[in-house]
């Protein structure tokens, strides 16, 4: 979601200054909010009012549930540090497609090297009858990743980059967070073990189990699936380089036959 709110921000029209999207996911038993999808809706703003594109919305919400049905309106999201003038009255939009709409906050500009993202819910203040405005409350949040898109994620926050790291400078950065995350278990066994911290049974049961669902394998046998592994990656990364320049011939050479 993260990566494809960006994507827009990018793709985003020259005059505008922010994007609005839609946030797909669905609502688990303990009332948490899984956001798993999002697409951009146009809009346009300014001072005094927003207007949003309610047809191409609702099209493109038809076309996620013909793939995704269970993915279901959520909330909404805009590129910025928070809570605008004119979100008072996105909220309330989606307020009519959803019951308590989420909305998602991302910066896109990534200051200081945090991609700060929030998320908020509204409270209507009224006085008697009349409705007077709409308070925002922050809500807790958590980005779940796997290790690829968190990969991605602390390069993307990076103001510029010298270049992309390949296969192998990305396995060797999983590869020492592993052995820091082994490092840490380790040390909380000793802890444990010397009566310098309390144990907890929960953390030993998953750790019990973790370690359960490892393969006993001896170190030559781990070598040889490891190197088989590899060796069929860089098959992989020949074979998709081999076909990526047929298809460059082929192009140049039918660009030279029209031209003649």
């Amino acid at each position: 979601v993260i990566f494809n709110i960006c994507d827009c921000y990018v793709r985003r029209p020259d005059q505008a200054e922010r994007v609005i999207g839609t946030l797909l996911g669905s609502v688990l038993p303990d009332g948490t909010v899984d956001i798993r999808n999002s697409y951009a809706v146009p809009h346009t703003e300014s001072a005094e009012q927003v207007a949003l594109d309610i047809e191409y919305h609702h099209n493109m919400l038809v076309s996620h549930q013909k793939v995704n049905p269970k993915e279901v309106i959520v909330g909404w999201y805009s590129t910025g540090l928070g809570v605008t003038g004119g979100s008072a009255l996105i909220q309330d939009f989606y307020s009519r497609e959803v019951p308590n709409p989420i909305h998602l906050t991302v910066d896109t500009g990534f200051r200081n090297g945090e991609g700060t993202v929030k998320a908020f819910v509204s409270v209507n203040l009224a006085l008697g009858d009349r409705q007077l405005a709409a308070q925002f409350q922050e809500i807790p949040l958590d980005l779940c990743m796997v290790e690829a898109e968190r990969v991605g994620f602390d390069i993307l926050k990076k103001t510029a980059v010298d270049k992309l790291p390949n296969d192998l400078e990305g396995m060797e950065v999983t590869m020492g967070r592993l052995l820091a995350l082994i490092d840490d278990v380790y040390k909380y066994v000793d802890d444990v073990v010397e009566g310098r911290v309390p144990a907890d049974n929960n953390i030993g049961r998953f750790i019990a189990e973790t370690v359960a669902s490892l393969p006993k394998l001896s170190p030559p046998a781990f070598d040889k699936l490891m190197n088989d592994s590899l060796q069929d990656q860089l098959l992989l990364l020949y074979l998709s380089s081999i076909a990526r320049t047929q298809l460059g011939l082929a192009e140049k050479l039918n660009t030279a036959a029209q031209i003649l």
